[in-house]
This record gives structure tokens, sequence and C-alpha cells, in this order.
């Protein structure tokens, strides 16, 4: 089984998370930019993930809003810098709790035999604000997220698979 590889070296302003999904790469890149499926993989199990606006293109918009047990809500916004179907997506990422803290997150998709690799690599402004990230608890919601994401493909029912 594959497994999530999260690098984050010490000094630097990125952080590359990289896995290889059981899934040709046109449909693991047909998920990640289909706001349908969203809700099922992005962010920790335990909150609801809804997608307010995503419109995958240059210059488009993307905004998920998050809610917990409490009804807590956390909400992420940003702007689709460059989309290559279906081996690049690049946009901006910034969480709304924490504004003027934009990071860039680069997703490259190779094709392996029919899987798929997916290198996302987070570049923030600065060491500092990546380093706050991580205390977050960033690690183990993109590792669970990605956990997530690769169920959608191990589900013969699942609607993505059409």
């Amino acid at each position: 089984m594959a497994k999530t590889r999260f690098v984050a070296e010490p000094g630097k302003k990125e952080i590359v998370i990289s896995r290889v999904f059981d899934a040709p790469r046109d449909l693991v890149f047909r998920t990640i930019t289909d706001p349908r499926f969203i809700p099922k993989w992005w962010g920790p199990k335990r909150l609801t993930t809804t997608v307010d606006k995503m419109d995958t293109k240059p210059g488009g918009t993307w905004r998920f809003v998050q809610r917990d047990s409490d009804n807590n809500t956390y909400a992420f916004h940003g702007i689709y810098r460059e989309v290559v179907p279906p081996e690049r997506l690049v946009s901006t990422f910034e969480y709304e709790g924490m504004p003027g803290h934009e990071l860039i997150e680069t997703l490259t998709l190779e094709d392996q035999d029919g899987k798929t690799l997916v290198i996302d690599m987070v570049l923030f402004k600065t060491v500092g604000d990546r380093e706050n990230t991580l205390q977050s608890g960033m690690e183990s919601g993109a590792v669970e997220s990605m956990e997530r994401f690769a169920e959608l493909f191990s589900k013969a029912e699942g609607d993505n698979k059409k």
C-alpha cells in the first residue's frame, strides 16, 4: 500500500507532499478539480467540507469552508494561476483565519504505468509562516487528506470511476 511522503526540511520555505495513487492520471486530475469530490477527501474526516466556489481555470477562484462538530467554521480560499490538465495545477492558498499568509501550491501529476504520482509543493512566503503552519497540525491534516483521496480510488462503486 502506498504511503504519503511529507518532507519539511529545516530552514526552508517549502513543504513537499507526495503519494502514488492507484488510478490513471486523467482520473486523478478530474477528481482533484471536480467540486463534487472535494468534500469526500479535502481535510480531516472530523470536519465537514463545503465547496463555496470552485472555478478551475487560470484566474478562477476557489473557496472551501470546513465545520467541526461544534459548528466552528474554518474557511480557505485562493486563485488558480495555472491549470494544465492532467499534469499541473497551481493556485494560491490562504486560511481566512490568518489573513496575509498566502502560499503557493503546485500540484504535479506524473503517469506511472497507469498509476499517478502526485507531488504537492507548498511554498510559503517565509520560513516563519511555514513553521507556524506546521505547528498548527498541517502534516496530520495533509496526510489524512491523502489517505481519504486514495480511498476514493479503492471504492469500485465510486462515481469518480465513470
